[in-house]
């Protein structure tokens, strides 16, 4: 990859957002947002290479995505009152009043987190015009079809627009109401940084669970006694510590047991705990981001994996299980139900959740661990044969790989 190509793949992920909050906030128009921001990076696509890349790439960008938005509303309206609209949202307005936390992203955020859309639309919408990810990212992380979430999207879009859904942040009387949509998105942009997706992409995005790192902290101003923030937060955070070494120079990923711990940033790991000992002091029911949270404070707190208090991290899940019964959540007990009952206790167990999780990568490659411990190698070949074949990240599928064909030839 070139210098330039670097500097445009590094701006769509530093900028878009920041691109898109700019022209929906002069706009007020997702679409126009949207569309005018995907115009300016592909005009750097083509002018860059030859003029060089700019001093100042993100204002570059959001002046350029102006003008487009400008041109496009010009070109779709034959009316005066049209064109003085866009010339006037051009022009320098003074500034309008903002919520407690003076982010346009943000906003941004809120707005596509509205209960008038459904939760699942809030957060593959937030995915698209805060995180910048592609239709195809945000169809894995929802195990859909591309074309039903692009529908998703575009419907969504059109009822912010028909609604007059306000670019803002609520007031502080509805903040507690609206945050929780906006942590989800938050926890599934981190998710898309952590592990991107994506097979054509690096498979891990820093900007990504940088950027969901610092909204969480922007939230956590705004709500600083509301758990479930504290809990996202270090749960961010003790997952962040562990980045640098869960890939390995080759691509590679890295699984948990075989990190080198001593590579882990030790004050994220300190911070982290920190917020989960706090919500512990507060004698709060804890809520599923809390008790995730808990869980990797016990995994980040043993210095060796042989180390880790698997009773408590079952019990852990027990708690998480009686909050959130989704089958990914059973698929993550199982696996440490296994350290403490043995794999034929676990794999007895996951089989259950075949018919709920045949289409996720993660479900064949338990199974495929669990049946390698038990001996039973042809069906575990199988197994990490079908994980290959869902595991959409590079760095996943040479884990996989290199697994599956460790194993010997023996069968049961």
């Amino acid at each position: 990859m070139s210098d330039v190509e670097e500097a445009i793949t590094a701006a769509h992920h530093e900028e878009w957002a920041r691109v898109v909050a700019s022209l929906t906030k002069r706009f007020g128009d997702l679409d126009v947002a949207e569309e005018a921001a995907a115009e300016a990076f592909a005009t750097a696509v083509e002018r860059w290479p030859t003029d060089g890349v700019p001093p100042n790439p993100g204002a570059w960008l959001t002046m350029t995505a102006n003008r487009k938005a400008i041109d496009r509303i010009r070109r779709e309206s034959k009316r005066d009152g049209k064109h003085k609209e866009a010339q006037m949202a051009y022009d320098d307005d003074p500034p309008e009043p903002l919520g407690a936390i003076e982010d346009e992203r943000l906003r941004l955020i809120f707005t596509c987190c509205h209960p008038a859309l459904a939760m699942e639309t809030r957060i593959a919408l937030t995915l698209r015009m805060v995180g910048g990810l592609t239709m195809p990212e945000i169809a894995r992380a929802f195990l859909v079809q591309e074309a039903a979430m692009g529908q998703r999207i575009t419907r969504a879009k059109a009822k912010i627009k028909a609604a007059r859904i306000p670019y803002q942040v609520p007031n502080a009387e509805d903040l507690p109401e609206r945050v929780s949509g906006v942590l989800a998105v938050l926890f599934l942009v981190f998710n898309e940084g952590y592990l991107a997706t994506g097979p054509d992409t690096d498979p891990v995005r820093p900007t990504l669970t940088a950027e969901a790192i610092r909204l969480t902290r922007l939230i956590r101003t705004l709500l600083p006694n509301d758990g479930e923030v504290a809990g996202l937060l270090a749960l961010m955070l003790l997952i962040e510590a562990r980045r640098t070494a869960r890939v390995a120079a080759n691509g590679e990923l890295v699984s948990l047991d075989e990190q080198d711990r001593g590579a882990w940033n030790a004050a994220l790991v300190t911070e982290g705990h920190r917020l989960v000992r706090e919500r512990l002091v507060a004698g709060e029911a804890p809520g599923r981001y809390q008790i995730l949270a808990a869980i990797n404070a016990v995994h980040t707190d043993a210095r060796d994996v042989r180390d880790t208090d698997w009773s408590q991290v079952v019990a852990l899940y027990d708690q998480l299980v009686s909050l959130d019964a989704s089958p990914v959540i059973a698929l993550n007990r199982a696996i440490a139900v296994a350290e403490l009952d043995g794999p034929e206790v676990a794999l007895g167990a996951i089989d259950r959740l075949e018919d709920k999780l045949a289409g996720y990568h993660a479900y064949h490659a338990a199974r495929a661990d669990l049946l390698r411990r038990l001996g039973r190698s042809q069906d575990s070949r199988a197994a990490y044969d079908k994980a290959i074949e869902l595991a959409g990240n590079t760095a996943e599928t040479a884990y996989l790989t290199r697994r599956r064909d460790q194993l010997g030839l023996t069968t049961t």
